[in-house]
Order: C-alpha cells, then sequence, then structure tokens
C-alpha cells in the first residue's frame, strides 16, 4: 500500500516524538505548514512539508553547534 500524501497530527507526534500540543503549536505558528480539511477542521501535514521542516531542523541544529565550543572545557569560564 502506497504511503499517504498527509499525516493527521498524531502521526507528526510519533514521527518527531513530541506532544499533541508541541505538533499543534509547530502549525499554529507556520513553522509546519499545514491544512484544515473536513467538517471538523482536522489538521492535516503533507509528508513532503514534514520532510523539509526536519531538513530545516538539521541544519539549524549544524549551525548552533558551530556557535558553540570545540571543547566544552573551554565554556567553564
Amino acid at each position: 500500500m502506497p504511503e499517504s500524501r498527509f499525516l493527521k497530527l498524531d502521526d507528526v507526534c510519533t514521527e518527531l516524538s513530541i506532544s499533541n500540543s508541541q505538533a499543534y503549536a509547530l502549525v499554529r505558528s507556520g513553522d509546519l505548514p499545514a491544512i484544515q480539511v473536513g467538517g471538523r477542521g482536522q489538521w492535516r501535514v503533507e509528508r513532503s512539508k514534514l520532510e523539509e521542516y526536519i531538513e530545516r531542523m538539521y541544519e539549524q541544529a549544524a549551525r548552533n553547534l558551530e556557535k558553540l565550543p570545540a571543547d566544552p572545557k573551554d565554556d567553564d569560564g
């Protein structure tokens, strides 16, 4: 069976190992693009958008690592 194009927020939570409220906060802030579907307005995240988000977070983590001292002892002051 082919992978679904869209994920429920519960699926996003599972993929990222985060809570429902954290996933909703990512959607609400616009960090993770999503759409609302159906009469109850349930959120759906396109799989490709989740992968793009994950890639951005890897890039951000790499930039943050570059700012850290090479030797943790150098950070003791």
